[in-house]
């Protein structure tokens, strides 16, 4: 099979775990792991698999001193701001509503990257920019109806600043990919990661009772560290290698509508009419928002 072909089925599959986990760390958290102590498990066990592949790998490259402060910056918002809000929101709103507000994070990049690296807003991007917003805003205000969730205007707040926080991540990171393999960027961001997360649920990973774990438990907690964060990662970093990190990007489409089946297979939630439209805006939004101008052909 070819390379460029595996690379889009290993971002296919990515996104088909990041999509199955909005259903699996539902299924857990809060009843037996509480979000922080989750994320302990989740970040440090996919971080102890990424320092194994280090040590196996053939090519080993260090990080260089210029570097560190990047690194702990991506660290501090890829991975333990933008995952303990995620868990953290995940339990308080439904699984639908969060895979729809995700959706915000390539409105927020097109945002930044105007705001930070001074781009241009092509002719569609500010009316896409305003549609997204608009869509994200009517799936807060119309809350979880219909699904059962403790607090969802606060979880759908927690799940917006996740976005927010893996829109900095993704603008901090693009020079380290460039410079290096996508796995050791992963491999450092992951650890500085950890080491912010730790304090916070630290505890609350000691706490887990894992005497009270079914077998279904078990591999549930299992797939949220294989699948949904080790697997996806690599996958990820896989795909943005070969496939570029715009095409890796595009399939970000593709992980609510996964979510959407599942939750609803899972875990019995509704997708409800106004859901339905809140999504077509947001996806109206995000398809006008990041698409690029074309380009004026040279005259001859």
């Amino acid at each position: 099979m070819r390379t460029r072909t595996l690379a889009h089925l290993a971002v296919l599959g990515t996104n088909i775990f990041f999509a199955a986990n909005f259903s699996f760390v539902k299924m857990i958290a809060p009843r037996l792991v509480q979000p922080f102590g989750l994320n302990c498990y989740r970040v440090g066990g996919s971080l102890l698999l990424f320092w194994l592949l280090w040590v196996f790998a053939r090519e080993k490259t260090r990080l260089q001193r210029s570097d560190l402060g990047r690194v702990i910056a991506c660290g501090l918002t890829g991975v333990a701001i933008n995952q303990m809000l995620f868990v953290k929101g995940l339990t308080l709103t439904s699984g639908i509503h969060a895979a729809l507000l995700m959706l915000t994070t390539p409105l927020l990049i097109t945002l930044f990257a105007v705001l930070v690296l001074r781009e241009r807003l092509g002719p569609t991007q500010l009316p896409g920019l305003l549609l997204g917003v608009a869509g994200a805003a009517w799936l807060i205000a119309r809350g979880s109806r219909g699904n059962a969730a403790p607090n969802p205007l606060l979880g759908d707040l927690l799940i917006v600043i996740n976005a927010v926080s893996y829109s900095v991540y993704f603008i901090l990171v693009k020079p380290l990919m460039q410079r290096y393999k996508p796995l050791e960027v992963v491999r450092w961001v992951f650890t500085a990661g950890f080491l912010f997360m730790l304090p916070f649920g630290w505890r609350e990973a000691l706490e887990v009772p894992f005497a009270q774990f079914t077998l279904q438990d078990a591999l549930t907690l299992a797939a949220v560290v294989l699948t949904g964060t080790f697997l996806a990662y690599s996958f990820n970093a896989f795909g943005i290698r070969h496939l570029g990190a715009g095409t890796t990007g595009a399939y970000i489409y593709t992980q609510p509508v996964f979510a959407v089946l599942i939750a609803t297979v899972i875990l019995g939630e509704r997708f409800s009419l106004q859901q339905g439209l809140a999504a077509a805006l947001i996806f109206t939004g995000v398809f006008l928002a990041t698409r690029k101008p074309r380009e004026p052909k040279p005259q001859s």
